[in-house]
């Protein structure tokens, strides 16, 4: 990660520099930073670390007896 900093002359500069530095990394780093900034995010909202995960539904059906 580069940690440099940077001066702009307006935001679309700056938006258009951060767009060319995100297509650089390779798409697993990237999935790897989007993990990482939604990990912060439910750290900032939520009070545990426990990240509440999609839920299984499970149905039991009856077969009649034959």
């Amino acid at each position: 990660m580069d940690k440099s900093i940077r001066r702009y002359d307006s935001l679309g500069a700056m938006k258009a520099d951060e767009y060319e530095a995100w297509q650089r990394l390779p798409p697993s780093e990237r999935i790897r930073a989007v993990s990482e900034l939604t990990s912060a995010l439910y750290g900032l909202t939520k009070n545990t670390r426990d990240v509440p995960r999609l839920q299984r539904t499970l149905v039991r059906l009856k077969r009649p007896q034959r």
